[in-house]
């Protein structure tokens, strides 16, 4: 029950984090606490599984940094360990002539993050690498992949065992204090404990990494750090086509994706198992890990509307998320936003599917959080903490290259 580093999360960033950490400090002992019965529970097994090339990101941010080097690294991590995945490629599509100079711009952006292989490509070229499509211009990106990303996170979690390290699940963090006595009190008298809110044991640990996403602003609180930047809960529900239909898409197909609006859009995601998702939508969760419609939490709603960034957002995006409310409703809305790309989907084409939740950082301004935030505090307990406060999406391709910053921090900070 005595650590010198416990993370807090066994999600993919949690568990390649702490794989990372154990492999560079092999003398010292970590465990990874998990609060559900399963590793990659929430957003590391519900995601798209696509392998992000780095292209929509801000040249110089930390995402298109990571993502670039995090695709490579995947790409070899999984050569290495016979994980299966596909080369498939992305289209991102202009289907209007005033996308296209947002294309090019995307296209010039890409090159700034140094993504390999892209081109712009007419529509003739189009057809030929997806014949049901339609478009007038496109990003090709042949780099862009796909993977299921809860098997690479299984396999950081062996990869992690292997060399010592501890996982612990259903093993829910509820407090942090620091140790008053206490046996594997550290050199200067001081360690803290956590004590789950489901079993009632305690672990004691010189330093904590939290990756807790969803949860991560609560963590935060929990420890005396700073509770900005808020996180809000955004459910995503795809779309899936009928398996007698999945011959349409080859590969991956976005929109260009429109700067007023905060989200990418509808686009075609091809499924390692053979299937295609369609989608996802955006619309409010009402439960931090509510993957229904009807999924409710008190809490969790009450923390959502009574946030100012939150509102702050809705009303600067009122018309967008009024159509994305009546999407998640109707199929048929959903299938004309598909049909604008591959025509012969109709709605006896498309089934509904599964959704996810993403852990949207805010801030109290009501700006959407782009890039990654670490951050820690101050006195005994916030001095001993590094929080990975936002980890948005690409975080499952950047996974290994963030395990390496992470890494660093944490030997800065804690003097590892």
């Amino acid at each position: 029950s005595t650590f010198d580093v416990a993370v807090v999360g066994a999600g993919i960033v949690g568990l390649a984090s702490a794989r990372e950490l154990v492999r560079r400090h092999p003398s010292l002992a970590f465990a990874v606490l998990e609060k559900e019965k399963e590793l990659a529970h929430h957003q590391s097994g519900h995601n798209s599984g696509v392998i992000h090339s780095g292209i929509y990101y801000k040249p110089g941010s930390l995402k298109a940094k990571l993502c670039v080097q995090g695709a490579a690294l995947c790409y070899e991590y999984c050569d290495q360990k016979g994980i299966p995945y596909k080369q498939c490629g992305k289209l991102i599509v202009a289907v209007e002539h005033n996308e296209i100079p947002r294309l090019k711009a995307l296209y010039e952006r890409g090159l700034q993050n140094n993504v390999r292989g892209l081109k712009l490509i007419g529509a003739k070229e189009i057809q030929a690498k997806e014949p049901f499509c339609r478009g007038l211009m496109a990003l090709d990106s042949p780099y862009t992949g796909i993977v299921n990303y809860k098997q690479v996170a299984q396999s950081y979690a062996e990869d992690f065992q292997e060399a010592g390290g501890t996982i612990l699940t259903d093993f829910e963090v509820t407090n942090m204090e620091v140790a008053k006595e206490s046996s594997s009190e550290s050199e200067d008298g001081k360690a803290f404990f956590c004590p789950p809110f489901t079993t009632g044991e305690e672990i004691y640990c010189q330093h904590i990494v939290t990756c807790a996403g969803l949860y991560s602003d609560r963590l935060s609180e929990i420890s005396g750090c700073s509770p900005e930047p808020r996180i809000v809960p955004f459910r995503g529900d795809y779309l899936v086509l009928k398996p007698e239909k999945c011959y349409m898409v080859k590969g991956n197909i976005y929109p260009v994706p429109n700067p007023r609006f905060p989200f990418l859009g509808f686009h075609f995601t091809p499924r390692m198992d053979g299937s295609v998702w369609l989608g996802p939508n955006a619309v409010l969760a009402f439960k931090r890990e509510g993957y229904s419609l009807f999924d409710f939490s008190t809490g969790d709603f009450l923390d959502a509307v009574t946030y100012s960034g939150l509102w702050k957002l809705v009303l600067r995006n009122l018309s967008y998320g009024l159509s994305e409310m009546y999407r998640a409703c109707f199929l048929s809305a959903q299938v004309k936003e598909l049909q604008k790309f591959i025509p012969e989907v109709t709605v006896n084409d498309v089934l509904r599917g599964p959704s996810g939740v993403r852990a949207q950082a805010l801030d109290s301004d009501g700006n959407l959080v782009d890039d990654f935030v670490f951050d820690g505090g101050s006195g005994d307990i916030g001095s001993r903490i590094l929080h990975v406060r936002n980890a948005p999406s690409p975080a499952a391709t950047s996974s290994l290259a963030i395990a390496k910053m992470i890494a660093d921090e944490v030997k800065r900070r804690f003097e590892l």
